[in-house]
């Protein structure tokens, strides 16, 4: 796609931040046509605020406690993000379920990432949910967020077997060398203009 320019990417984090700096290491070697103009966080003590400041990418704390309800805290972070120019929101360990504001003011342009192969364990603790039902096989999927928990139209989707001795910690890290790989192609794929969604289904144009 000679000429497109950078999509601009706002990711929404909570935690340690890895599948954050698989995508920034991704655009900085020059692979996703992308800039990540903030980061955004809801713990002040977030690890993944210090990878992006690393990289010299803008920070911002927005915190649950300064709102009354989800609805007012939506409103609030929906204009952060305008005032960033972000075109596609990123959650990457993001623990918080978006309201209608948030899903409404950026339609088809917000992606998550879920340690499971939906429609199978939405919600928390998919990876022992998947032990507990005792699948042969489970994974990761990105998807772009609607108003359900983990129910938007489904991007990609990678597949790990469950072994026999596993416990929620060894799942969880296959799984999530699978998150680094298909979390920054699902954007390369969005920063190109390849995907085309059509009601549930998402089609990947040539």
């Amino acid at each position: 796609m000679a000429g497109r320019k950078p999509v601009q990417l706002a990711v929404l984090v909570s935690g340690n931040g890895s599948n954050l700096q698989a995508i920034i290491d991704r655009i900085e070697a020059g692979e996703i046509n992308a800039r990540i103009v903030c980061v955004i966080s809801n713990k002040p003590d977030a690890f993944a605020l210090r990878r992006a400041s690393k990289h010299g990418i803008a920070t911002v704390i927005h915190e649950n406690s300064n709102f009354a309800n989800r609805r007012e805290y939506d409103t609030a972070l929906v204009e952060i993000l305008r005032s960033h120019g972000t075109e596609l929101v990123i959650l990457a360990g993001f623990m918080r379920i978006l309201t209608d504001v948030m899903v409404t003011a950026f339609p088809n342009a917000i992606m998550n990432i879920h340690p499971a192969l939906l429609p199978a364990f939405p919600g928390l603790h998919a990876q022992q949910q998947a032990l507990d039902y005792g699948v042969r096989f489970s994974g990761c999927t990105v998807h772009f967020v609607d108003c359900g928990t983990d129910t938007g139209p489904i991007i990609i989707q990678a597949v790990v077997p469950v072994l026999p001795d596993d416990t929620e910690e060894s799942l969880s890290a296959r799984i999530q060398k699978e998150e680094h790989r298909v979390f920054p192609e699902a954007i390369k794929l969005f920063s190109e203009g390849k995907i085309s969604v059509q009601g549930r289904h998402i089609r990947i144009l040539p």
